[in-house]
């Protein structure tokens, strides 16, 4: 097993890894819309905007573990509320295009630091050269 850490999205804010490879595969942690270079403070805009900066932080650790959007076999979306479905699915719709991962969107009372979306991800490692 490798334990995946690139500055290119926030640093764990617990006892956890941003992802694990092992086996051919990546686990991503959930990801919210906490900013690379902003320590541990949550963008407060709209779920949009949180939305877009969840998948980029999403794609930085896939992109670290030798991984991308593309390879993304399964994710699983987490909604501080399910009235936010719409928002959310057109903007993880537009960052997967084509590629269309099984994918389970459930909502929760609470996230982390109140976020609004949490993302997370399986995906296939194509590239070992990290």
């Amino acid at each position: 097993m490798k334990q995946v850490q690139t500055n290119k999205a926030p640093s764990a804010i617990g006892p956890y890894s941003q992802a694990i490879v092992t086996n051919g595969m990546v686990y991503t942690s959930g990801q919210i819309a906490l900013t690379p270079e902003g320590g541990d403070e949550l963008l407060k805009e709209d779920v949009g905007v949180q939305a877009v900066a969840v998948l980029k932080n999403l794609q930085a650790v896939l992109e670290e573990a030798g991984s991308s959007l593309n390879d993304v076999v399964k994710t699983t979306i987490f909604l501080a509320d399910m009235n936010d479905f719409a928002t959310v699915n057109a903007i993880y719709e537009k960052a997967f295009g084509e590629h269309k991962p099984a994918r389970a969107t459930v909502a929760v009372k609470t996230l982390p630091k109140n976020a609004l979306v949490e993302i997370d991800a399986v995906a296939l490692v194509t590239d070992y050269s990290f």
